[in-house]
């Protein structure tokens, strides 16, 4: 696709690839692109869930930092990245990440938002920017949201990924799958994910409000939910 996203339909589920092969990098068009597609669906009634993935044999390695080299505005770039991350958790349907090879620095930062991820084994997940004297600076967000310091830490500080036996051990990916078994491990989440029918879209969006609040404020806000489910 000229825009670097390929939408396909599988059943209830619509999968969008990261269509940049071989490392299915990201720019301001890729995902501008994802971020509109992200919002299609969740507007779309024949889609019950979203499917993030990469295309050949990579998830997506994060932004294409070569483009800098060429004078494009690194900035540019980042706020593109925040403005997709910011997407994800306003959506209403679930969002999956069907990690086929490996998501490093933002593409990790993608593979953290999604509300559940399933890697092959050969994948590595992580960011890599220390390693090169920079920082993840908005990839760790995600991280931080879905991580406990500590491994976040350990990544993050020396810019070493983790194997997937490690992503499933700190609980950045549900399940680790062969490659031939990684779509339907990954529809099988899709349709748990689901379950919840006409209470999904308000859950989900609240889910993600409520993690950014405390305790008490939480509570506040979902005693007001509460009551709009059950009166609506």
């Amino acid at each position: 696709m000229a825009n670097g996203v390929e939408a396909e339909t599988k059943g209830a589920t619509r999968w969008l690839h990261i269509d940049r092969p071989p490392r299915n990098l990201l720019d301001p068009e890729v995902m501008e692109a994802l971020a509109t597609d992200l919002r299609r669906c969740d507007e779309d009634g024949s889609v019950a869930a979203i499917v993030l993935t990469g295309s050949g044999e990579t998830f997506c390695c994060g932004l294409d930092v070569s483009a800098f080299q060429q004078g494009a505005d690194p900035v540019d770039f980042a706020s593109s990245l925040v403005a997709l991350l910011r997407v994800i958790p306003t959506l209403g349907k679930p969002v999956l990440a069907a990690v086929n090879g490996d998501a490093l620095a933002s593409g990790f930062g993608l593979v953290c938002a999604a509300d559940y991820a399933v890697t092959v084994p050969e994948a590595r997940l992580g960011t890599y920017e220390a390693s090169i004297g920079t920082w993840p600076m908005i990839a760790q967000v995600p991280l931080l949201q879905r991580l406990l310091p500590r491994h976040a830490l350990q990544n993050i500080l020396s810019g070493v990924p983790f194997d997937a036996a490690d992503a499933l051990r700190i609980g950045a990916v549900n399940r680790v799958v062969s490659p031939p078994e990684l779509e339907d491990a990954v529809l099988d989440y899709a349709a748990l994910a689901t379950r919840a029918g006409a209470a999904l879209a308000p859950g989900r969006r609240s889910f993600y409000r409520f993690l950014d609040l405390g305790y008490d404020e939480a509570l506040g806000l979902a005693l007001d939910e509460f009551t709009a489910m059950f009166r609506s």
